[in-house]
């Protein structure tokens, strides 16, 4: 079980990197959403410090020609699970990050303002580590029993909440292997 600091909104034992991506939830507003992305800088490769630069607004647009089309983007998530499943937090889960883009679930838009991002170091087609399924079934019980409003937030992909304009986490991630780790206890 991973620690979620109350007053921080910090999980402890994730490796912290804040990113300025983020602002204050509209009124009245938690968290009741789970949103599962995949993410890889340059398209496709994995490793490196591109991820953290985007999410920090340092990447350098020339040092790949992919990341002269993102480099201006301002985007953030609230966690991210790196291959061999390290856990990086960029934003409290109090706060909003901008992960989510034009959204829509169960009748509402703008799934940033009520959804924590989750991001796993991967692509739509290459499978996900086991080590990623792991931290992120670990963190999805932790906020599960350590956020009321979260205790029984639904799980989706970004695929799910902006169809047409994403795929992510693709037909590589594995619900079934999630769903199977997050009945364990």
């Amino acid at each position: 079980m991973f620690n979620l600091d109350q007053h921080t909104g910090l999980i402890s034992e994730a490796h912290v990197i804040a990113s300025p991506n983020c602002d204050a939830r509209p009124a009245d507003c938690a968290p009741n959403l789970i949103v599962v992305h995949g993410i890889s800088l340059p398209p496709g490769e994995f490793g490196g410090p591109w991820i953290d630069m985007l999410f920090t607004n340092k990447l350098p647009a020339g040092a790949h020609p992919y990341f002269a089309t993102i480099a201006d983007v301002r985007v953030s998530a609230h966690f991210l699970i790196r291959r061999d499943g390290k856990l990086i937090q960029y934003v409290p889960i109090d706060r909003r990050a901008w992960h989510a883009g034009d959204s829509y679930h169960a009748g509402r838009s703008c799934c940033n303002d009520f959804s924590i991002g989750i991001e796993l170091e991967g692509d739509d087609s290459t499978p996900y580590e086991k080590a990623q399924y792991d931290c992120l079934a670990e963190l999805i019980r932790s906020l599960r029993s350590q956020v009321d409003s979260l205790a029984a937030a639904e799980i989706v992909g970004h695929s799910d909440i902006a169809p047409g304009r994403k795929t992510d986490p693709g037909e590589s991630f594995d619900w079934p292997a999630l769903h199977e780790r997050l009945a364990v206890v």
